[in-house]
Protein backbone atom coordinates (compact mmCIF):
# COMPACT_ATOMS: atom_id res chain seq x y z
CA UNK A 1 0.00 0.00 0.00
CA UNK A 2 2.80 2.80 0.99
CA UNK A 3 4.72 1.96 -2.41
CA UNK A 4 2.94 3.65 -4.98
CA UNK A 5 2.14 6.87 -2.61
CA UNK A 6 5.98 6.71 -1.93
CA UNK A 7 7.56 6.57 -4.83
CA UNK A 8 5.80 9.31 -6.31
CA UNK A 9 7.39 11.45 -3.82
CA UNK A 10 4.80 12.45 -1.32
CA UNK A 11 4.94 12.62 2.30
CA UNK A 12 4.01 9.64 3.83
CA UNK A 13 2.47 8.72 7.24
CA UNK A 14 2.37 4.38 7.49
CA UNK A 15 0.73 2.98 10.72
CA UNK A 16 0.80 -0.87 11.17
CA UNK A 17 1.36 -3.57 13.45
CA UNK A 18 4.89 -4.78 13.99
CA UNK A 19 5.91 -7.57 12.21
CA UNK A 20 3.90 -6.54 8.86
CA UNK A 21 7.28 -5.45 6.85
CA UNK A 22 7.23 -1.79 7.19
CA UNK A 23 11.15 -1.56 6.25
CA UNK A 24 10.57 -2.73 2.60
CA UNK A 25 7.73 -0.29 2.69
CA UNK A 26 9.83 2.34 3.41
CA UNK A 27 13.49 1.00 1.89
CA UNK A 28 12.63 0.50 -1.83
CA UNK A 29 11.04 3.95 -2.76
CA UNK A 30 13.85 5.43 -0.42
CA UNK A 31 16.90 3.58 -2.48
CA UNK A 32 15.05 4.58 -5.80
CA UNK A 33 15.74 8.53 -4.77
CA UNK A 34 19.44 7.54 -4.48
CA UNK A 35 21.39 8.79 -7.73
CA UNK A 36 24.28 6.12 -7.81
CA UNK A 37 27.12 5.29 -10.63
CA UNK A 38 24.76 2.83 -12.25
CA UNK A 39 21.92 5.19 -12.95
CA UNK A 40 24.66 7.44 -14.71
CA UNK A 41 26.39 5.14 -16.73
CA UNK A 42 22.64 3.72 -17.57
CA UNK A 43 21.49 7.24 -18.71
CA UNK A 44 19.03 8.02 -15.95
CA UNK A 45 21.14 10.69 -14.24
CA UNK A 46 23.39 13.59 -14.92
CA UNK A 47 26.97 13.04 -13.59
CA UNK A 48 26.53 16.52 -11.53
CA UNK A 49 23.42 14.57 -9.51
CA UNK A 50 26.49 12.19 -8.22
CA UNK A 51 28.01 13.16 -4.33
CA UNK A 52 29.33 10.95 -1.59
CA UNK A 53 27.26 12.87 0.79
CA UNK A 54 24.34 10.90 2.40
CA UNK A 55 21.41 11.60 -0.10
CA UNK A 56 19.02 9.50 2.24
CA UNK A 57 18.66 9.42 6.37
CA UNK A 58 16.54 6.41 8.51
CA UNK A 59 16.55 7.83 12.17
CA UNK A 60 15.60 4.73 14.70
CA UNK A 61 15.11 4.22 18.25
CA UNK A 62 17.83 1.25 19.03
CA UNK A 63 21.37 -0.02 18.08
CA UNK A 64 19.73 -3.22 17.37
CA UNK A 65 16.95 -1.78 14.75
CA UNK A 66 19.50 0.24 13.15
CA UNK A 67 21.49 -3.02 12.38
CA UNK A 68 18.42 -4.56 11.27
CA UNK A 69 17.43 -1.68 8.76
CA UNK A 70 20.93 -1.88 8.03
CA UNK A 71 21.06 -5.18 6.66
CA UNK A 72 18.17 -5.15 4.79
CA UNK A 73 18.86 -1.73 2.84
CA UNK A 74 21.64 -3.76 2.01
CA UNK A 75 20.21 -6.53 0.94
CA UNK A 76 17.75 -4.65 -1.36
CA UNK A 77 20.31 -2.14 -2.75
CA UNK A 78 22.67 -4.76 -3.95
CA UNK A 79 22.25 -5.11 -7.58
CA UNK A 80 22.62 -1.01 -7.84
CA UNK A 81 25.63 -1.08 -5.07
CA UNK A 82 24.20 1.24 -2.55
CA UNK A 83 26.28 2.30 0.22
CA UNK A 84 24.48 2.19 3.27
CA UNK A 85 26.32 2.93 6.49
CA UNK A 86 24.66 2.43 9.78
CA UNK A 87 25.82 4.58 13.02
CA UNK A 88 25.13 4.02 16.07
CA UNK A 89 26.94 4.38 19.84
CA UNK A 90 29.33 1.64 21.28
CA UNK A 91 31.33 1.29 18.11
CA UNK A 92 34.18 3.41 17.99
CA UNK A 93 34.16 6.77 16.60
CA UNK A 94 36.65 6.79 13.72
CA UNK A 95 35.58 3.96 11.49
CA UNK A 96 32.02 5.80 11.25
CA UNK A 97 33.92 8.78 10.41
CA UNK A 98 36.23 7.62 8.03
CA UNK A 99 33.28 5.27 5.99
CA UNK A 100 31.89 8.81 5.52
CA UNK A 101 34.99 10.33 4.56
CA UNK A 102 34.81 7.66 1.42
CA UNK A 103 31.05 8.75 0.65
CA UNK A 104 27.63 6.66 1.57
CA UNK A 105 24.52 7.28 -0.56
CA UNK A 106 22.15 6.18 2.88
CA UNK A 107 23.04 6.64 6.72
CA UNK A 108 20.84 4.49 9.06
CA UNK A 109 21.28 5.81 12.85
CA UNK A 110 20.01 6.46 16.15
CA UNK A 111 19.46 10.12 17.58
CA UNK A 112 22.74 10.16 20.13
CA UNK A 113 25.25 9.63 17.21
CA UNK A 114 23.87 10.94 14.33
CA UNK A 115 23.59 14.53 16.88
CA UNK A 116 27.21 13.97 17.89
CA UNK A 117 29.02 13.56 14.39
CA UNK A 118 26.62 16.19 12.75
CA UNK A 119 28.05 18.57 15.73
CA UNK A 120 31.71 17.70 14.72
CA UNK A 121 31.35 18.68 11.02
CA UNK A 122 31.68 15.18 10.61
CA UNK A 123 28.31 14.13 8.83
CA UNK A 124 27.09 16.68 6.20
CA UNK A 125 23.38 16.41 5.82
CA UNK A 126 22.82 19.07 3.07
CA UNK A 127 22.24 16.20 0.45
CA UNK A 128 19.42 14.48 2.13
CA UNK A 129 16.62 14.14 -0.46
CA UNK A 130 14.54 11.70 1.97
CA UNK A 131 14.18 10.95 5.98
CA UNK A 132 12.16 8.40 7.18
CA UNK A 133 11.58 8.70 10.98
CA UNK A 134 10.99 4.53 11.94
CA UNK A 135 9.11 3.52 14.83
CA UNK A 136 8.27 7.14 16.12
CA UNK A 137 6.23 6.33 18.64
CA UNK A 138 9.27 3.92 20.54
CA UNK A 139 11.46 7.42 20.25
CA UNK A 140 8.69 9.37 22.14
CA UNK A 141 9.11 6.40 24.78
CA UNK A 142 12.73 6.70 24.89
CA UNK A 143 12.82 10.60 25.26
CA UNK A 144 14.40 10.69 21.70
CA UNK A 145 11.97 13.43 20.02
CA UNK A 146 13.75 16.23 21.19
CA UNK A 147 16.96 14.65 19.31
CA UNK A 148 15.34 14.00 16.04
CA UNK A 149 13.96 17.63 15.84
CA UNK A 150 17.28 18.80 16.13
CA UNK A 151 18.26 16.34 13.55
CA UNK A 152 15.05 17.12 11.27
CA UNK A 153 16.39 20.98 11.32
CA UNK A 154 19.80 20.50 10.12
CA UNK A 155 18.13 18.96 6.79
CA UNK A 156 17.14 20.78 3.60
CA UNK A 157 13.38 21.81 3.88
CA UNK A 158 12.87 20.31 0.39
CA UNK A 159 12.44 16.57 1.21
CA UNK A 160 10.66 13.85 1.36
CA UNK A 161 9.58 12.71 4.86
CA UNK A 162 8.22 9.27 5.79
CA UNK A 163 7.43 8.55 9.52
CA UNK A 164 6.17 5.01 10.67
CA UNK A 165 5.00 3.54 13.82
CA UNK A 166 2.90 1.03 15.53
CA UNK A 167 0.75 3.87 17.15
CA UNK A 168 0.12 7.20 17.02
CA UNK A 169 0.43 8.97 20.10
CA UNK A 170 0.05 12.86 20.43
CA UNK A 171 3.17 13.74 20.62
CA UNK A 172 4.21 11.98 17.30
CA UNK A 173 1.28 13.63 15.21
CA UNK A 174 2.88 16.94 16.28
CA UNK A 175 5.90 15.94 15.35
CA UNK A 176 4.03 14.87 11.47
CA UNK A 177 2.52 18.62 11.78
CA UNK A 178 5.16 20.67 12.08
CA UNK A 179 7.58 18.98 9.50
CA UNK A 180 5.29 16.92 6.76
CA UNK A 181 3.93 18.60 4.23
CA UNK A 182 0.43 17.17 3.33
CA UNK A 183 1.23 13.71 4.54
CA UNK A 184 -0.64 10.94 3.18
CA UNK A 185 -1.88 8.70 6.54
CA UNK A 186 -1.51 5.13 5.08
CA UNK A 187 -3.07 2.32 8.06
CA UNK A 188 -2.39 -1.27 6.88
CA UNK A 189 -5.14 -3.51 8.79
CA UNK A 190 -6.15 -7.59 7.32
CA UNK A 191 -9.75 -7.76 6.66
CA UNK A 192 -9.82 -10.38 9.26
CA UNK A 193 -7.85 -8.71 11.65
CA UNK A 194 -9.16 -5.69 14.38
CA UNK A 195 -8.01 -6.91 17.25
CA UNK A 196 -4.49 -4.79 18.67
CA UNK A 197 -2.82 -7.94 18.61
CA UNK A 198 -1.59 -10.34 15.20
CA UNK A 199 -3.87 -12.78 14.69
CA UNK A 200 -1.98 -15.31 13.48
CA UNK A 201 -0.24 -15.56 17.17
CA UNK A 202 -1.89 -17.82 20.23
CA UNK A 203 -1.20 -16.09 23.05
CA UNK A 204 -1.16 -18.21 26.66
CA UNK A 205 -1.43 -16.40 30.34
CA UNK A 206 -0.51 -18.10 33.42
CA UNK A 207 -0.43 -16.81 36.71
CA UNK A 208 2.83 -18.68 38.16
CA UNK A 209 5.27 -18.07 41.21
CA UNK A 210 8.51 -16.56 40.54
CA UNK A 211 10.31 -19.40 42.16
CA UNK A 212 9.19 -21.88 40.05
CA UNK A 213 9.75 -19.48 36.54
CA UNK A 214 12.36 -20.87 35.26
CA UNK A 215 10.94 -24.68 35.69
CA UNK A 216 8.23 -23.40 33.81
CA UNK A 217 10.52 -22.08 31.21
CA UNK A 218 12.57 -24.68 31.03
CA UNK A 219 10.00 -27.12 30.50
CA UNK A 220 7.86 -24.78 27.54
CA UNK A 221 11.56 -24.87 25.86
CA UNK A 222 10.79 -28.68 25.10
CA UNK A 223 7.54 -28.15 23.32
CA UNK A 224 6.78 -29.76 20.09
CA UNK A 225 7.66 -27.98 16.87
CA UNK A 226 9.29 -25.61 18.98
CA UNK A 227 12.01 -23.45 16.83
CA UNK A 228 13.64 -20.52 18.13
CA UNK A 229 12.61 -18.61 20.82
CA UNK A 230 12.52 -15.63 23.06
CA UNK A 231 12.30 -14.15 26.64
CA UNK A 232 11.60 -10.81 27.76
CA UNK A 233 12.67 -9.57 31.11
CA UNK A 234 11.97 -6.58 32.20
CA UNK A 235 15.57 -5.96 34.26
CA UNK A 236 19.16 -6.31 33.32
CA UNK A 237 19.89 -8.84 36.10
CA UNK A 238 16.93 -10.90 35.61
CA UNK A 239 18.43 -11.43 31.99
CA UNK A 240 21.45 -12.27 32.74
CA UNK A 241 20.43 -14.61 35.30
CA UNK A 242 17.97 -16.61 33.27
CA UNK A 243 20.07 -16.71 30.67
CA UNK A 244 22.76 -18.63 32.75
CA UNK A 245 20.45 -20.63 34.43
CA UNK A 246 19.34 -22.18 31.21
CA UNK A 247 22.53 -22.47 30.05
CA UNK A 248 23.29 -24.93 33.37
CA UNK A 249 20.11 -26.97 32.20
CA UNK A 250 21.52 -27.52 29.23
CA UNK A 251 19.84 -25.09 26.77
CA UNK A 252 21.92 -22.85 24.05
CA UNK A 253 21.10 -19.38 25.12
CA UNK A 254 22.46 -16.19 24.92
CA UNK A 255 21.40 -12.90 26.05
CA UNK A 256 20.77 -9.19 24.90
CA UNK A 257 20.32 -6.32 27.62
CA UNK A 258 22.09 -3.13 28.31
CA UNK A 259 25.00 -3.94 31.14
CA UNK A 260 26.71 -6.31 27.80
CA UNK A 261 28.74 -4.33 25.83
CA UNK A 262 28.27 -3.68 22.06
CA UNK A 263 30.25 -6.76 21.23
CA UNK A 264 28.28 -8.97 23.33
CA UNK A 265 24.92 -7.72 22.41
CA UNK A 266 26.12 -8.32 18.82
CA UNK A 267 27.89 -11.72 19.01
CA UNK A 268 24.61 -12.74 21.12
CA UNK A 269 22.26 -11.88 17.86
CA UNK A 270 24.25 -13.27 15.24
CA UNK A 271 24.54 -16.40 16.90
CA UNK A 272 20.78 -16.67 17.11
CA UNK A 273 20.49 -15.95 13.80
CA UNK A 274 22.86 -18.36 13.01
CA UNK A 275 21.28 -21.08 14.56
CA UNK A 276 24.64 -21.77 16.79
CA UNK A 277 22.09 -20.98 20.19
CA UNK A 278 18.40 -21.53 19.81
CA UNK A 279 17.00 -18.99 23.11
CA UNK A 280 17.81 -15.47 23.22
CA UNK A 281 17.07 -13.82 27.32
CA UNK A 282 16.22 -10.16 26.15
CA UNK A 283 15.06 -6.61 28.24
CA UNK A 284 12.52 -4.35 26.27
CA UNK A 285 15.95 -2.39 24.75
CA UNK A 286 15.88 -5.21 22.24
CA UNK A 287 12.13 -5.77 21.76
CA UNK A 288 12.01 -3.77 18.90
CA UNK A 289 14.46 -4.45 15.79
CA UNK A 290 14.91 -8.04 15.97
CA UNK A 291 13.52 -9.35 13.12
CA UNK A 292 14.68 -13.35 13.00
CA UNK A 293 13.21 -15.78 10.68
CA UNK A 294 11.92 -19.11 13.05
CA UNK A 295 11.18 -17.12 16.42
CA UNK A 296 8.10 -19.40 17.09
CA UNK A 297 8.20 -18.78 20.61
CA UNK A 298 8.44 -15.50 22.27
CA UNK A 299 7.95 -15.81 26.53
CA UNK A 300 7.42 -12.79 29.02
CA UNK A 301 9.12 -13.99 31.72
CA UNK A 302 7.87 -10.87 33.34
CA UNK A 303 4.55 -9.04 33.16
CA UNK A 304 5.89 -5.74 30.34
CA UNK A 305 4.88 -2.42 31.97
CA UNK A 306 2.33 -1.60 29.55
CA UNK A 307 0.11 -2.44 26.81
CA UNK A 308 2.43 -1.41 23.84
CA UNK A 309 6.07 -3.03 25.39
CA UNK A 310 3.58 -6.27 25.73
CA UNK A 311 2.78 -5.67 21.70
CA UNK A 312 6.21 -5.40 20.43
CA UNK A 313 7.42 -8.14 22.73
CA UNK A 314 4.63 -11.06 20.82
CA UNK A 315 5.35 -9.49 17.77
CA UNK A 316 8.83 -10.96 17.49
CA UNK A 317 6.89 -13.88 16.24
CA UNK A 318 3.98 -14.61 14.21
CA UNK A 319 5.88 -11.83 11.45
CA UNK A 320 5.45 -11.48 7.69
CA UNK A 321 2.35 -14.19 8.07
CA UNK A 322 4.32 -16.86 10.03
CA UNK A 323 2.23 -18.46 13.03
CA UNK A 324 3.53 -17.69 16.28
CA UNK A 325 2.78 -18.83 20.00
CA UNK A 326 3.50 -15.92 22.91
CA UNK A 327 3.71 -16.99 26.49
CA UNK A 328 2.73 -14.62 29.37
CA UNK A 329 3.96 -15.72 33.31
CA UNK A 330 2.44 -13.31 36.14
CA UNK A 331 3.10 -13.05 39.30
CA UNK A 332 0.69 -12.67 41.80
CA UNK A 333 2.40 -8.75 42.09
CA UNK A 334 1.70 -8.14 38.94
CA UNK A 335 -1.89 -9.00 38.74
CA UNK A 336 -2.85 -5.58 38.67
CA UNK A 337 -0.65 -4.31 35.96
CA UNK A 338 -1.45 -7.62 33.77
CA UNK A 339 -5.56 -6.53 33.91
CA UNK A 340 -4.58 -3.26 33.07
CA UNK A 341 -2.90 -4.36 30.06
CA UNK A 342 -5.49 -6.93 29.10
CA UNK A 343 -8.41 -4.48 29.46
CA UNK A 344 -6.38 -2.06 27.31
CA UNK A 345 -5.93 -4.73 24.36
CA UNK A 346 -9.45 -6.26 25.02
CA UNK A 347 -7.90 -9.40 25.44
CA UNK A 348 -9.47 -12.68 27.05
CA UNK A 349 -7.02 -13.04 29.94
CA UNK A 350 -8.45 -11.17 32.86
CA UNK A 351 -7.62 -13.51 35.53
CA UNK A 352 -4.83 -15.59 34.66
CA UNK A 353 -5.25 -19.50 35.50
CA UNK A 354 -2.87 -20.78 38.03
CA UNK A 355 0.07 -22.40 37.06
CA UNK A 356 3.21 -24.43 38.00
CA UNK A 357 5.72 -26.71 36.10
CA UNK A 358 3.86 -29.51 36.81
CA UNK A 359 0.42 -28.40 35.58
CA UNK A 360 -1.51 -30.93 33.55
CA UNK A 361 -2.87 -27.53 30.83
CA UNK A 362 0.48 -26.57 30.54
CA UNK A 363 1.66 -29.56 28.91
CA UNK A 364 -1.57 -29.58 27.38
CA UNK A 365 -2.06 -26.29 25.92
CA UNK A 366 1.72 -26.17 24.53
CA UNK A 367 1.95 -29.30 23.61
CA UNK A 368 5.06 -30.37 26.06
CA UNK A 369 6.05 -34.20 25.81
CA UNK A 370 5.08 -36.22 29.31
CA UNK A 371 7.76 -36.67 31.33
CA UNK A 372 9.91 -33.71 30.51
CA UNK A 373 11.91 -32.29 33.49
CA UNK A 374 13.21 -28.97 33.79
CA UNK A 375 17.10 -30.03 32.26
CA UNK A 376 16.95 -30.92 28.63
CA UNK A 377 18.48 -34.19 27.93
CA UNK A 378 22.05 -34.04 26.77
CA UNK A 379 20.67 -36.13 23.38
CA UNK A 380 19.33 -33.02 22.20
CA UNK A 381 22.20 -30.56 23.12
CA UNK A 382 23.00 -29.98 19.55
CA UNK A 383 23.29 -26.55 19.44
CA UNK A 384 26.73 -24.97 18.66
CA UNK A 385 26.32 -22.95 21.99
CA UNK A 386 27.20 -18.84 22.17
CA UNK A 387 30.98 -19.35 22.30
CA UNK A 388 31.00 -20.76 18.86
CA UNK A 389 30.61 -17.24 17.74
CA UNK A 390 33.06 -15.00 17.26
CA UNK A 391 33.13 -11.76 19.48
CA UNK A 392 34.07 -8.86 17.43
CA UNK A 393 36.26 -5.88 18.26
CA UNK A 394 33.89 -2.97 17.89
CA UNK A 395 36.45 -0.18 19.51
CA UNK A 396 33.88 0.23 21.95
CA UNK A 397 32.79 3.55 23.53
CA UNK A 398 30.58 4.48 26.20
CA UNK A 399 28.39 6.89 24.31
CA UNK A 400 28.88 10.64 24.98
CA UNK A 401 26.95 12.98 27.85
CA UNK A 402 24.57 10.19 27.62
CA UNK A 403 22.53 10.85 25.22
CA UNK A 404 20.78 8.60 22.31
CA UNK A 405 20.37 5.16 22.48
CA UNK A 406 23.62 4.71 24.16
CA UNK A 407 21.57 6.11 27.79
CA UNK A 408 19.46 2.81 26.82
CA UNK A 409 19.22 1.00 29.94
CA UNK A 410 22.30 2.32 31.53
CA UNK A 411 24.34 0.57 29.15
CA UNK A 412 27.99 1.51 29.54
CA UNK A 413 28.69 -0.41 26.41
CA UNK A 414 31.93 -1.47 26.87
CA UNK A 415 30.43 -3.54 29.99
CA UNK A 416 31.70 -1.61 32.78
CA UNK A 417 27.93 -1.56 34.55
CA UNK A 418 25.38 1.18 35.02
CA UNK A 419 26.18 5.13 33.92
CA UNK A 420 27.92 7.10 36.66
CA UNK A 421 27.05 10.84 37.65
CA UNK A 422 29.42 13.43 36.33
CA UNK A 423 32.13 13.99 38.77
CA UNK A 424 33.96 17.67 39.47
CA UNK A 425 36.86 17.93 38.22
CA UNK A 426 38.83 18.50 41.30
CA UNK A 427 36.89 15.90 43.64
CA UNK A 428 37.59 13.23 40.73
CA UNK A 429 41.71 14.11 41.09
CA UNK A 430 41.01 13.58 44.72
CA UNK A 431 38.95 9.88 44.37
CA UNK A 432 42.00 9.48 41.60
CA UNK A 433 44.39 9.68 44.18
CA UNK A 434 42.86 7.69 46.90
CA UNK A 435 42.79 4.68 44.88
CA UNK A 436 46.03 4.52 44.81
CA UNK A 437 46.01 3.61 48.51
CA UNK A 438 44.95 0.45 49.60
CA UNK A 439 42.35 0.35 52.05
CA UNK A 440 43.81 -1.37 54.88
CA UNK A 441 46.22 1.22 55.15
CA UNK A 442 43.96 4.06 56.79
CA UNK A 443 43.30 2.36 59.27
CA UNK A 444 47.06 2.48 60.75
CA UNK A 445 47.34 4.75 63.58
CA UNK A 446 49.77 7.46 63.44
CA UNK A 447 53.87 7.22 63.90
CA UNK A 448 52.93 3.49 62.71
CA UNK A 449 52.91 0.13 64.44
CA UNK A 450 53.80 0.26 67.97
CA UNK A 451 54.90 3.84 67.63
CA UNK A 452 57.76 3.45 65.45
CA UNK A 453 58.02 5.69 62.59
CA UNK A 454 56.52 5.09 59.53
CA UNK A 455 58.56 3.66 56.57
CA UNK A 456 58.49 2.28 53.29
CA UNK A 457 55.63 -0.11 52.56
CA UNK A 458 57.92 -3.22 51.53
CA UNK A 459 54.65 -6.08 51.18
CA UNK A 460 54.30 -4.77 47.65
CA UNK A 461 57.68 -6.57 46.65
CA UNK A 462 57.06 -9.24 43.98
CA UNK A 463 53.88 -7.87 42.89
CA UNK A 464 52.61 -5.29 40.44
CA UNK A 465 51.18 -1.51 40.89
CA UNK A 466 47.96 -0.72 41.22
CA UNK A 467 48.05 0.78 38.01
CA UNK A 468 49.18 -2.57 35.80
CA UNK A 469 52.92 -1.02 35.89
CA UNK A 470 55.65 -3.21 37.48
CA UNK A 471 58.88 -1.57 39.30
CA UNK A 472 56.84 1.22 40.13
CA UNK A 473 57.24 1.97 44.03
CA UNK A 474 53.69 1.71 45.76
CA UNK A 475 52.52 4.91 47.43
CA UNK A 476 53.23 5.41 51.34
CA UNK A 477 51.11 4.31 53.85
CA UNK A 478 48.13 6.42 54.95
CA UNK A 479 48.85 7.03 58.93
CA UNK A 480 45.59 8.60 60.17
CA UNK A 481 44.26 7.94 64.01
CA UNK A 482 41.25 5.44 63.77
CA UNK A 483 37.82 6.58 63.29
CA UNK A 484 36.46 5.50 66.54
CA UNK A 485 39.63 7.02 68.65
CA UNK A 486 38.77 10.63 66.45
CA UNK A 487 35.17 10.45 67.47
CA UNK A 488 35.71 9.26 71.04
CA UNK A 489 38.24 12.52 71.15
CA UNK A 490 35.21 14.64 70.11
CA UNK A 491 32.81 13.20 72.47
CA UNK A 492 35.68 14.34 75.59
CA UNK A 493 35.72 17.76 73.95
CA UNK A 494 32.62 18.60 73.84
CA UNK A 495 31.40 17.35 77.05
CA UNK A 496 34.29 18.82 78.98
Amino acid sequence: MTLPVALSGTDVIGQAKTGTGKTLGFGLPLLERVVVSADVEAGRAKPEQLTDAPQALVVVPTRELCQQVTNDLLTAGKVRAVRVLSIYGGRAYEPQVEALKKGVDVIVGTPGRLLDLAGQKKLRLSSVKALVLDEADEMLDLGFLPDVEKIIQLLPARRQTMLFSATMPGQVISLARRYMSQPTHIRATAPDDEGATVANITQHVFRAHSLDKPEVVARVLQAEGRGLAMIFCRTKRTAADIADQLARRGFASGSVHGDLGQGAREQALRAFRNGKVDVLVCTDVAARGIDVEGVTHVINYQSPEDEKTYLHRIGRTGRAGASGIAITLVDWDDIPRWQLINKALDLAFHEPEETYSTSEHLFELLNIPEGTTGVLPRGERTRAGLAAEEIEDLGETGGRGGRGPDAVEGAATAGAGPARGRVPAGAAARLGAARLVRPQHRLVAAGGRGGRPAGPDTRHLGRSHPSGARGVPWPRRVHAPPVCAAVSGAGRAGTG
